[in-house]
């Protein structure tokens, strides 16, 4: 594989989710393809498309088939990101023919899941055209498939939030209650910095203007999260800040809401729903 489009997408971190994968789906053995399927047989599938989309795996896919069977070769004829309709071919796969069938159902999984949320970004993306918001992902993912989901939102052009709790300090609603508010919570957070030798960002999550203010005053931050304010107190909050830190719109968020949202002049609008809620794109794997 290239170049990768973000820091999480390593080798060891691909290889790691595919073999663990893998593990879960073969077990001790395909018996099903070893009890039916000659051991020196050899063909070849198709990877149809059955709905209309953005497409985006197949670079995982080829590193599924690799990893399975370093004999199987893939030939790509739309990549990661083309938009498809029904009835377009996106890779075909040629080799053994017991290890086709072992690869399938991990390949169709990890591609359908990833197209419909890279569709679904795509669709949200075009929503917030003529405004400077950008779409943002959230750590609302499957336990052991977050690697894939914010993959996919990049594909999907949107941009990826922190990873996890690891690489961003992110002050919300519970932080700042449980610390004594915004202040105390910004202040600890500096002190804890300085202690641990960390350069970490930090974003804060206000509910109110007030909160917006505090913020503000305390400095020291990267951004501030402005959180289910309706779309009149988002423009409030975007004159306050007058551009001093970029502001992001979170919180029940919607397809129907979102331009509006956009066009109060927030910097970024984070939605949960591109990995908790995106329908999977209809794929298969036929043989040819």
């Amino acid at each position: 594989m290239s170049a990768t489009p973000a820091p999480y997408l390593t080798p060891a971190a691909l290889i790691t989710f595919i073999r663990t994968a893998l593990a879960e789906d073969v077990g001790d053995g395909d018996h099903s393809a070893l009890a039916a399927i000659p051991a020196d047989a050899r063909n070849r599938a198709k990877l149809l498309v059955k709905a209309e989309g953005v497409l985006a795996g197949v670079a995982l896919a080829e590193l599924i088939f690799k990893e399975v069977d370093p004999a199987l070769t893939m030939s790509v004829q739309l990549a990661d990101g083309a938009r498809v309709r029904h009835g377009d071919v996106a890779f075909t796969v040629e080799g053994p023919a017991r290890s086709i069938l072992t690869a399938e159902r991990l390949v169709l999984n990890c591609m359908q899941r990833m197209s419909g949320i890279a569709t679904y970004t795509a669709h949200l993306t075009a929503l917030l055209a003529g405004t400077k918001a950008r779409l943002l992902d959230t750590r609302k993912t499957t336990p052991n498939f977050r690697l894939c989901e914010k993959w996919a939102v990049l594909i999907g052009g949107g941009v990826n939030h922190r990873y996890g709790l690891f690489d961003m300090i992110m002050l919300k609603d519970n932080h700042v209650d449980y610390a004594g508010g915004i202040a105390a919570a910004i202040a600890a957070t500096h002190d804890y910095l300085r202690s641990t030798g960390r350069q970490l960002p930090i974003v804060v999550e206000t509910r109110t203007l007030a909160e917006v203010e505090q913020a503000l005053s305390a400095g020291g931050i990267e951004r501030i999260m402005l959180d289910n304010m309706a779309p009149a107190q988002l423009r409030e909050a975007v004159a306050l800040v007058a551009g001093r830190l970029p502001l992001e719109a979170s919180g029940g968020i919607t397809e129907q809401t979102i331009a509006e949202v956009a066009a109060t002049g927030v910097d970024y609008i984070s939605v949960g729903a591109l990995t908790h809620s995106a329908n999977i794109l209809d794929l298969s794997l036929k043989a040819y």
